[in-house]
Formats: structure tokens, sequence, C-alpha cells
């Protein structure tokens, strides 16, 4: 975790002279792992010469025992081969159970964090009785909107009206942090407003089928994110039948036609998951071309024209 981390950050600690502090924080977290292994692994060291002794010093007592009762002929040579077998499997079953322990707390480590995943539960839920929306037209109203994060003690958002009409740009302007983000997750049902209420075409979002709502809208989110694969695979997402000429046309839009063509293989270039063998301006383009294709009632734009 330490590791990924300074990887994933190696920019901000050189570009705040960090180096020596996440280094020794490292030999802290290594020094660490390094005792633990050692442990489990004088443990090992001990535990298989042991069994391996122990089963070998069984069968030279099952054989010196029978051979002298084979001798005096108060048992047959069957029963001594069976039993060297009984023993062999019991002794072995032995083995593979302590292997097994070995393992069991880190399965169970590793079980508790993806059951702690399985097990959360949405705080979305959709309607048992959704409301069909008859017309489509893409008119977006917040009405007294208030949202508050779990445990927050006040609301990042409060007494939010308004509304965006069809073919109309409506811009939301705030500082950083002051909830634009919050907001724009609130239009395709990410979370629900704790009061008030968001409405697509006249209808609650929380009375419209999920997938009903989410085939209305193109999401460009605030840090651009791209599927490995190839550009066609991620324009894909947006629209599955999508033709080569619609591609092209909504790479033109999102002004990303460009560097697309220069790349070899076109659409057919490759994607790095995550999209990291893009610049920050191209990712949002390619995620901005995602969202065109698509051909929504509604487009969030969230923060995505920064880089």
């Amino acid at each position: 975790l330490v590791l990924r981390e300074q990887i994933a950050g190696v920019r901000v600690i050189r570009a705040f002279v960090k180096t020596k502090y996440e280094e020794d924080r490292f030999a802290v977290a290594n020094d660490e792992l390094m005792q633990t292994t050692l442990s489990v692994t004088r443990t090992f060291a001990i535990m298989f010469p042991a069994l391996t002794f122990i089963l070998n010093l069984s069968s030279v007592a099952v054989i010196w025992f029978g051979a002298k009762l084979i001798d005096t002929h108060a048992m047959p040579i069957g029963n001594l081969t069976a039993f060297l077998s009984y023993i062999m499997q019991i002794l072995m079953s032995v083995m593979m159970a302590v292997m097994m322990s070995m393992m069991i707390p880190r399965a169970e480590a590793s079980a508790e964090r993806i059951q702690e995943v399985l097990m959360t539960e949405s705080s979305v839920v959709e309607s048992l009785n959704p409301t069909p929306v008859e017309t489509r037209t893409g008119v977006l109203e917040f009405k007294d909107v208030e949202f508050r994060y779990p445990g927050a003690e006040q609301p990042v958002l409060s007494g939010i009206s308004f509304t965006a009409k069809a073919g109309q740009m409506t811009a939301i302007v705030g500082s950083t942090g002051s909830g634009k983000t919050t907001m724009m997750n609130l239009i395709p049902r990410f979370i629900d407003p704790t009061a008030g209420e968001v409405t697509i075409d006249g209808v609650s979002l929380r009375d419209q089928p999920l997938e009903s709502v989410w085939s209305q809208i193109g999401f460009v989110p605030q840090r651009a994110f791209l599927f490995g694969g190839t550009i066609e695979s991620n324009l894909r997402y947006g629209k599955a039948d999508a033709t080569e000429e619609e591609m092209w046309a909504a790479l033109k839009v999102a002004q990303a036609d460009g560097f697309v063509r220069e790349k070899d293989g076109g659409l057919q270039a490759a994607v790095a998951q995550g999209g990291t063998n893009f610049s920050g301006g191209q990712r949002q383009r390619l995620s901005i071309a995602r969202a065109i294709i698509k051909n929504p009632q509604i487009f969030i734009l969230d923060d995505s024209f920064s880089a």
C-alpha cells in the first residue's frame, strides 16, 4: 500500500522535497513486513522437517512392529501394506492441513475486505413502481434541493432551485469545494438528495427506472477515465452500434480527431488502463467524444475542459 501510494504520488513527493521522509516511511513498513515474513518462514522451516520426520518415523515403526507380527504369523502381510497406506494418507493430510492453516489468516483478511464491498448496500434504491415518462424533452429541474454527506454538520448544498431547459446551456459556477460535482452527481442519480427533489421531464428521479435516467444522460466526469482497449471500444461505450463515420464526427466535435488520426492505427490505437498513455487533455476530449456519440437528451460536463 505504501509503495503503491509513493509510485502514484512520486511527482508530489519530489515537488515537496519529501524523498527522504518517504524512504524512511517505506523502510518502517518494509521492516514490519520482513519481520512478519521471517516469523512465518521460520514456522514453515520447523514445521515441514518435523512432519517429515514424524512421517518417516511412523513408517519405520509400523514396518518394525509389523515385521515381528508377520514373522510370528500373528498378522498377514496384506494388513501391514494396508496399515502403511493408512498411515501415509493420514500424515499427508496433516501436512496439507498445516499448509492450509498458514494460508487461512491471509484468506480471512482478504475475505473481510471483499465481504465489506459485497455487503455494502446502495443508498440509491430503485422504485418498485416506476413512473413511465411519455415524452422525453430533457428538461431538468431542481426543487429546493439539499444534500448532506453522512455525519456532516452542515449540508454541502441547500436551497438549490433552478430549471435547465432543453436546447440551452446552464453553467454552474462556484469556488473549489462549493459542491458543483456533488450537484452534478445528483442528476444521473448517483446519489439522492437528503431533501428536495430533482426531476427530469417533470418526473422525480426517484420514480424513474435508473437505466431510463442513465440512457438520457451523456456524462463527462471531472476525472476523465478511459477503459483499457482501443479508442473505438471506448467510443462504443457511448453507442455500441456506432458507425465509423459517427465516431469520427464525435471526435471532430470534441476536437480529438487530429491526434487520433496521428496515432498508429487511428480508431484501433491502443488505450492503456485508465488512459495513462494519453495526456490529460486528450483523455478529456475522448471522454467528451464518448458522451457526444451517445446523442443524449442531457449533457453533463463536470469541469471537463480544464486540461
